[in-house]
This record gives C-alpha cells, structure tokens and sequence, in this order.
C-alpha cells in the first residue's frame, strides 16, 4: 500500500528526514514511534501529500502523494495531530460538509454511532469534550470510505477506557479491509494494536519490523526490583549478567541481561536469607527503546552504551 525510498526533507540546514525506507502493507497496522524532532511529522505529511520532499520516492496505492493528490484522497483518510474547526459549527453540519466532497462516503450517521456521538449531532464541536473531539476528526477521516487512514495520537484526551474501546475499533476496521498508519507516543497503544512498527529517531529510522524484532535490535537491559531492608546492595553488582545497581529509599533496582539475570538475583537473595517485598521484572519493552532514543536511564548510565549497531 505505501512504498517509501530514500525519502529526504530538508529544512534549511537541518535534514529532518534523511534518507528513510521502509513499506506499509494492505490490511496491516503500522505503527510510527519517536521522541519529538524525529522526524515523523515529516515523514507522514510527505505521504500524505502535504508536503512536498526534497528526495526520494513515495507511492501510496500505486499513486504518487504529490502529483495524484486528488485521486488520493479518494482512497485515504487523515487524522491529524491538531484539528482546527469552523466557529459554531455543528457536528452533523461538518459531518454533511465532509460527505459532500466524496464520491461514495460512508453514511457519517453510522460512524457517529460506532464512535457514540450519535446524540450530538445538533451539538456544536465547540462544546464537545477533548476526547469528543478526538472521536469527531476520526469519524471525519473515514467519511471517505478510505483504504488508507493515517492517525496521529489517536487516543490523546480519552480515558483508559475510551482508549482500549479505540483500540478495538482499529482492529476491527483492519478485519474490514482497512490499511492503518498509527503515529503515537503511547508505546502501549503500538504494543497493543500494531503488526509492525518503525523506530525513528534524529531523522532515520533504524528499526522496522514486528514489536518483539524491533526491542530485539537493541541490547537493552531487563529490570528486577524489589524492597528491602538491605543498607547496601548485597553484593548483587557481581551476580551474572548485572550491569547496574541502584537504590532509592527502600527500594532496590538492578538492571541486567535477560533472565540469567533474573535466576541469579532471585537465588542471592534465596541463598542469603534476605527478605523481600513487591518483586517487580520488567523485560525490555517499546519504552525501553524509546528512552534508550532519547538518551533517558534511570541508573543515570548511557542506556546507549549496549546499543546494537541496526543497520
């Protein structure tokens, strides 16, 4: 569905995408991570058709982004991070407008149904809640009856349960055909839903593949913590595998490789009769990675320094 090769975008000096790849397949979830300045804006305008790229290739279902823009957006529907409506607009009114632009679109009463703003019709958008409004801009993306729909920060402003009811929402339109390009900051929400993810970060993105491909390209450290009494660490920074150890209050972490790690802490303590309270191992995980990106450790260690080389 979407064929990206070598694409650049230059901003002055700055190259804020530099020669990026990768492919979006039909009926998949795909999922765009990175900390702010990455370059996924970017990238994801050039897709759609926004902006024009300085190099490179795109195609999105066979059409180019830039010169077929009017075929396009026939086939693709656009969620943006920021939606700006018109004063004292109603929702039925610019739900009418939207069909009005397309050949076939989705009946928008239907729609406003599955997202339950079928009551708000005659509401303003003004006075609407945040995550109304979030619900809102995705009705209007899929007015078009797309093949394509691309998403950015889709569930900021709902509640926990409003997400996971999105969440579902997604999966049931990819079993309809739909193919979905998901921007997000929510590493769960990329867990959740997406086939496959891409990682960017500075410009590049130097890992795409499944979540558990991507968070294996990178040598990051599982952490085990747990409370106790302990006034040192115990003699846990020799076990196997430990990389690190730090205390706070009464809560010790130890950051190590894998479940080799795992099994020798659990035996020191067992060994050594020391007690323990609320044992906690997180395995590496998307947020893992994206700390690691932003350069972030809670040891205060470079998280970049067991980085694997990705090409």
């Amino acid at each position: 569905m979407i064929a990206v090769d070598a694409l650049t975008v230059q901003y002055g000096e700055l190259r804020a995408v530099d020669q990026v790849s990768f492919s979006v397949f039909e009926q998949e979830i795909f999922g765009i991570v990175g900390p702010n300045g990455a370059g996924k804006t970017s990238t994801v305008e050039c897709i759609e058709g926004l902006r024009r790229a300085h190099s490179g290739k795109v195609s999105v279902s066979g059409l180019d982004p830039w010169k077929d823009r009017k075929k396009l957006y026939e086939v693709m529907g656009v969620q943006l991070q920021d939606t700006a409506y018109q004063d004292q607009v109603r929702v039925g009114e610019i739900c009418a407008l939207f069909s009005s632009l397309y050949r076939s679109p989705v009946p928008y009463g239907e729609l406003l149904e599955i997202m339950q703003l079928s009551g708000k019709e005659k509401a303003f958008v003004s006075s609407l809640s945040g995550g109304q409004r979030q619900k809102l801009a995705i009705v209007l993306a899929l007015i078009p009856n797309p093949r394509i729909a691309f998403l950015d920060e889709l569930t900021t402003g709902l509640d926990p349960r409003a997400r996971h009811q999105m969440w579902d929402l997604l999966l049931q339109l990819r079993e309809r055909g739909l193919t979905i390009v998901l921007v997000s900051h929510y590493m769960d929400e990329v867990e959740a839903v997406c086939d496959r993810v891409a990682i960017m970060d500075r410009g590049r993105m130097p890992a795409v593949g499944s979540v558990s491909e991507v968070i294996g390209r990178f040598a990051l450290h599982t952490e085990i913590s747990f409370r106790s009494s302990l006034e040192r660490t115990g003699g846990l920074e020799a076990l196997p595998g430990v990389v690190s150890v730090g205390r706070k209050r009464n809560r010790i972490t130890v950051q190590g490789r894998g479940d080799e790690t795992v099994l020798a802490v659990l035996e020191h303590l067992r060994d050594r009769g020391i007690d323990y309270a609320a044992l906690a191992v997180k395995p590496p995980d998307l947020e893992a990675v994206f700390l690691n990106l932003v350069g972030y450790s809670p040891s205060g260690e470079s998280p970049r320094a067991d980085e694997k080389e990705v090409r």
